[in-house]
């Protein structure tokens, strides 16, 4: 604990941003990379939502970790896992946030940018310090933070949030989204973000 308040206030300072006060322990930040195994998720120019939400989760759990932030994730390889299951992997820490992360499509192919969504108030503001920082770091149009019914945000007990990193329909945000780089700058926005959300 005293280590994660070490390396927070020692972001902060870095950053320039004003240092808040923690209260209560710090809590374990779930990550769950969208599909997996026999769930492919979307699939556009031969890239599947799969494949890029759990490097994109990787990302983002490396950025966390070397703040002394403790992570799980829902899964790390490419398995299958019920969303129900997904749920429960958060709702048995004692303290945690949730964060699912996806990437979107359009039968119409027209829709582009980040979309953020959430169910309850603590997940609202998860939600919305995560977009906000993913707004200001991509160039995407932005999509806005949204309130949904999406079973692993309507099941979990802690603050939950569901991240759309972008259009796998949109050619241009597909070019985008296969590159290491663009992953790298959408992983230290979210985790930018999760940061922010938990020094309130």
């Amino acid at each position: 604990m005293l280590l994660f308040r070490r390396v927070l206030l020692l972001f902060f300072i870095m950053t320039g941003a004003t240092v808040p006060t923690l209260a209560g322990p710090a809590p374990v930040v779930v990550l769950d990379p969208g599909h997996g195994g026999k769930d492919r998720g979307t699939m556009w120019g031969g890239v599947s939502e799969k494949t890029l939400t759990l490097s994109i989760a990787r990302k983002v759990e490396a950025q966390l970790q070397a703040r002394g932030i403790r992570t799980a994730m829902t899964r790390r390889t490419d398995t299958y896992r019920s969303l129900e299951s997904r749920a429960a992997t958060a709702n048995g820490y004692r303290s945690s946030v949730f964060v699912s992360i996806h990437c979107n499509a359009d039968p119409l192919h027209a829709a582009r940018g980040i979309e953020t969504f959430y169910s309850g108030s603590r997940g609202r503001t998860l939600a919305s310090s995560i977009h906000t920082v993913l707004d200001a770091r991509t160039s995407t149009p932005d999509r806005g933070i949204k309130f949904s019914r999406f079973s692993v945000l309507r099941n979990t007990s802690c603050p939950a949030a569901l991240v759309e990193c972008g259009f796998l329909s949109s050619t241009a945000e597909r070019l985008l989204l296969v590159t290491g780089p663009y992953q790298d700058r959408v992983a230290r926005a979210i985790a930018d973000g999760i940061v922010r959300a938990l020094s309130r």
